[in-house]
């Protein structure tokens, strides 16, 4: 196995095992001040390898603010505060998957922005397949769900079926909330004019976006005053924080550089098996078939939607 191939599959187990870490320390933190303290401590470590290595950290004018405060906002806030709070109500794999959506809705936010750039009838079907991939996961079952004021709609009460088909249907909401706000940051995050490099910027994204978290969760009521974390509760925020946080991003940088956005976006699609066999070897989650049959779609999404780059890298790698 070459250097890159092993990167890959050792960054795809990193970010797996984020999902599985998330949701043990949301047993005992609330989940938009997770977000904060885990961006606190991946910020400072980053902060810290930037100034170790005589990287340069301070902004120089908007080429770097811009980024800074777009990525900061979408891509590490508004993201980890919809993915976390999802998290309390799916499994760890089936988040995992959701987030495959990513690589198919960011194209798509692309040519929004840029008419001149159409959806052609290829990728038009890419993106029904993907969202079928959404039902398939989130599996709405109108019949299983509480009706406004009670009423035949399911049982309605409290920890009833009717209230549980709810909570997985909304956390699977979140998390492909989650998903496009990341595609958000993804193509409002311009790097062309930034005069610092990649792990100054990330650093600076992730003390903007704790700063942002912590703002939420003070709105939301979730204290820091309030927490009496077990040991372990800290051990998993420490690791989700410098492991697959801080850790995973250095990895990260590496392989973009190496592999380019094509090859390393398929990232997304190798991490939900090792969140699934992750989250059944810690938390003993169980992977339902929808969830396989979503993620084969979303995966099938990918490639139509991303046939042309995809094609292009192979012809480069092939000759």
């Amino acid at each position: 196995m070459n250097r890159d191939a092993l990167g890959f599959l050792t960054l795809a187990a990193l970010w797996g095992t984020a999902f599985v870490a998330t949701k043990a320390a949301l047993a005992e933190f609330p989940p938009v001040l997770l977000g904060a303290l885990r961006f606190d401590i991946a910020a400072a470590v980053l902060i810290a390898v930037a100034v170790a290595s005589g990287r340069r950290l301070r902004p120089a004018g908007w080429g770097d603010l811009a980024p800074i405060l777009a990525g900061g906002a979408f891509s590490i806030g508004l993201h980890h505060a919809l993915l976390f709070t999802g998290q309390q109500y799916v499994p760890s794999a089936v988040a995992a998957t959701l987030l495959g959506l990513i690589p198919v809705l960011t194209p798509v936010a692309a040519r929004v922005l840029r008419p001149d750039e159409r959806i052609d009838a290829v990728g038009a079907v890419g993106l029904l397949v993907g969202f079928a991939g959404l039902i398939l996961i989130a599996d709405p079952d109108v019949g299983r769900l509480p009706l406004v004021g009670g009423g035949t709609g399911g049982t309605g009460g409290a920890g009833g079926v009717g209230s549980g088909a709810l909570a997985a249907n909304a956390g699977a909401l979140f998390v492909f909330g989650s998903a496009v706000a990341w595609v958000a940051g993804a193509v409002t995050t311009r790097e062309d004019d930034a005069t610092l490099g990649p792990l100054a910027l990330q650093a600076w994204m992730a003390a903007v976006g704790a700063l942002l978290l912590h703002v939420a969760a003070a709105v939301l009521g979730q204290s820091a005053v309030a927490l009496d974390p077990s040991t372990t509760g800290l051990a998993w925020l420490a690791y989700l924080a410098v492991v697959p946080g801080a850790g995973g991003f250095l990895l990260y940088f590496r392989l973009l550089d190496r592999l380019g956005p094509i090859r390393a976006g398929l990232l997304e699609y190798a991490i939900p098996p090792f969140a699934a066999l992750f989250g059944f070897v810690v938390l003993s989650e169980t992977l339902a078939a929808n969830t396989a049959w979503g993620f084969v779609c979303i995966f099938a999404a990918f490639v139509l939607v991303q046939r042309e780059p995809i094609r292009a890298a192979l012809r480069r790698r092939l000759t």
